[in-house]
Order: structure tokens, then C-alpha cells, then sequence
């Protein structure tokens, strides 16, 4: 997942021997270029961590299952014990104790006006299978992407990703509850997609990284379909990512970046940004607003998606001979 950011290094070191005449110190200090000390991602990290293990203290196990729900997993862990296989096969707490904790629960949304568990939601896992795979996620894309550009926007569009994976769950998954970063995760994916295709001049190998990217998005959103898996919110926050990357992650191009390869004195007439970039920012702006305000609307009126989108639940789960599909 970091290939396509990778490349833009690469480019760049090529570029700056080929013109021999710049010091390499002024490189980290001009826009685009500089190396950001990442610590929003790794705060990110052991919050989610944290709140797992106070879920995991919350569920208390022994005293909250009854014998005849089946054995506590890891019982030597006392209070900290997982769930039984067959009510939580991902090692984790029951979803009384989930819920508990702010999961996303559409009545609770709606009718009961929690809207905070539309946040709270994303930095909750059902196990420590859950938790092991987004948290790996976490560490290798988002860690490359706040050394490039800073925790400010990538903290944005990390939490901004996760509510609108949250809004659209909400709006097509009424019956069950939902929790994890997978949201915030494939925001920052899309977030990635957007960066190289505004960003287009400053990359080299521009095909490959695309193709790569296209690659690992495709397969990660395919794996949702599967049964018990939430492809709503990775779908809402893929959405909500790539539209913020146009308007975040936008970066001065090549020409501009060359100015400093110039003779002393010499006039850079190139501008900052091209206008494509400044035509993809407005529109992503313009659309991440209707987003956000047409989905609120819908959800906190209590409609259902599934009722104007017939075919949309096919986007969660696709039923087959060895499982079958419900809302």
C-alpha cells in the first residue's frame, strides 16, 4: 500500500541528482516535501488498544455468562476471558458489552438521539482477530502517510472517514450492530487513490502505482461481501477518504517543485498548483458537503436506504449455496 507514495520519493531522488546544483538540506524544508515525525497514527493505535482492553474488562466473562452459554475462551485471563467460540469466534466481548460501549446501533441513533455512537463505534473491535487486522492496516498505511503530510490531515480524514462509514452503515443496517476502524482504514486508502491522481505530475511509474493501489482496494472491498462483515462502512469511508484527499492532500507540482533546481536568481514562472487541482478540490469539496448533509438528514429522519437502493444490500453480502444474506 505504500508502492505509490514510494514512487514519489524515488522520482524525486532521481530528479535531484540529474540536476546536481541544489543542496540536499533545502528539499525536506519546501511544501510537498517535508518529513513529518508521525504520532497522531501511533496515538491512534493505542487508543483503539486501550479501549479494547477496557471493553475486555467491561464483558467480565466468568460472572457475565451463564454456564450453559458455553465455557469463557482464555479463562486463565480471569475478568479479561473472551466470549464463548460459538457467540464471538473472533476472541472477543459479547455484543451486550459492545453495545455498552457505544457500537453502532441504528435505534439507539435514531431514536434515542446517541448520536455520538457514530464515533464511538469506530474505535471499537469485536475481537482480537478484528483488532490484530485493522490495527496492522493502521501501522502500515497510515504511518507513511502522516510522514508525508502531517497529522493534522491525516487525523481529519481518518475521523472524518469513520463517520461516514458510520452514516452508511446506518443507513442500509438497521438490525444489526456495528463496530471497528475498517471505516477510517479504507479512508485512508481512498485518501491514497485521490493523492496520486491529483498529485499526478510529481510521480513516476504513475500506472504501476495506480494498478497497485486499484489492486488492493478491489480485494478489499470484494472480501466484504462475505456474511458478518460491515462493507457499508468500509464503502462510506473509502467514499468519504477519496473525496478528501482532493481536498487535503493536494501537493505543489513538478514544475513548481523544480524551481529549485534553477540557476540563483532566476524567475520561476510556473504556478503553484494546475488548474486541474484546483478544479478537483472544488468539486470534492462541494460533494464530501452534500455527503454529509444529505446522509444526517436521512439518518437522523430515520429513513432506510434499502428502500430507494433495492439492490444495494448486494454491496454488504452477496448470498450463496453455503450462506445466506439478512438485514
Amino acid at each position: 500500500m505504500a508502492t505509490a507514495h514510494a514512487d514519489v520519493e524515488k522520482g524525486a531522488g532521481a530528479r535531484r541528482k540529474e540536476a546536481g546544483k541544489v543542496p540536499s538540506p533545502l528539499y525536506p524544508q519546501h511544501e510537498g516535501e517535508r518529513e513529518w515525525v508521525p504520532w497522531i497514527v501511533p496515538v491512534f493505535l493505542v487508543a483503539n488498544i486501550t479501549v479494547f482492553v477496557l471493553t475486555m474488562y467491561a464483558n467480565n466473562c466468568p460472572v457475565h455468562t451463564p454456564p450453559r452459554a458455553g465455557k469463557c475462551v482464555a479463562r486463565f485471563l480471569g475478568r479479561f476471558s473472551f466470549q464463548p467460540l460459538r457467540e464471538n469466534p473472533l476472541l472477543g466481548p459479547s455484543s451486550a458489552t459492545l453495545q455498552k460501549m457505544g457500537a453502532l446501533v441504528w435505534d439507539k441513533v435514531v431514536h434515542e438521539h446517541q448520536g455520538w455512537r457514530l464515533i464511538s463505534s469506530i474505535w471499537l473491535h469485536a475481537g482480537v482477530l478484528h483488532l490484530v487486522a485493522n490495527m496492522l492496516s493502521l501501522i502500515f498505511i497510515g504511518l507513511r502517510l502522516e510522514q508525508q503530510f502531517g497529522y493534522v490531515r491525516i487525523g481529519a480524514i481518518y475521523l472524518l472517514s469513520g463517520l461516514g462509514g458510520s452514516v452508511l452503515s446506518s443507513l442500509f443496517i438497521r438490525n444489526h450492530i456495528s463496530v471497528g476502524a475498517s471505516g477510517a482504514l479504507f479512508g485512508l486508502l481512498g485518501a491514497m487513490l485521490s493523492e496520486l491522481l491529483t498529485n499526478w505530475t510529481i510521480y513516476t511509474n504513475k500506472i504501476a502505482a495506480v494498478i497497485t493501489l486499484l489492486f488492493v482496494i478491489v480485494v478489499n472491498l470484494a472480501l466484504g461481501i462475505l456474511p458478518h462483515v460491515n462493507n457499508f462502512a468500509h464503502i462510506g469511508g473509502f467514499i468519504t477518504g477519496f473525496l478528501l484527499g482532493f481536498v487535503l492532500l493536494m501537493r505543489p507540482h513538478f514544475g513548481w517543485m523544480e524551481r529549485y533546481s534553477l540557476p540563483s536568481g532566476a524567475p520561476c514562472t510556473s504556478k503553484k498548483y494546475l488548474v486541474y487541482q484546483w478544479i478537483l478540490l472544488a468539486i470534492a469539496t462541494a460533494l464530501v458537503i452534500v455527503e454529509f448533509a444529505v446522509g444526517m438528514t436521512m439518518l437522523f429522519r430515520g429513513e432506510n436506504a434499502n428502500d430507494s437502493c433495492r439492490w444495494c444490500h448486494y454491496l454488504s453480502c452477496v448470498p450463496t449455496s453455503r450462506w445466506t444474506c439478512s438485514n
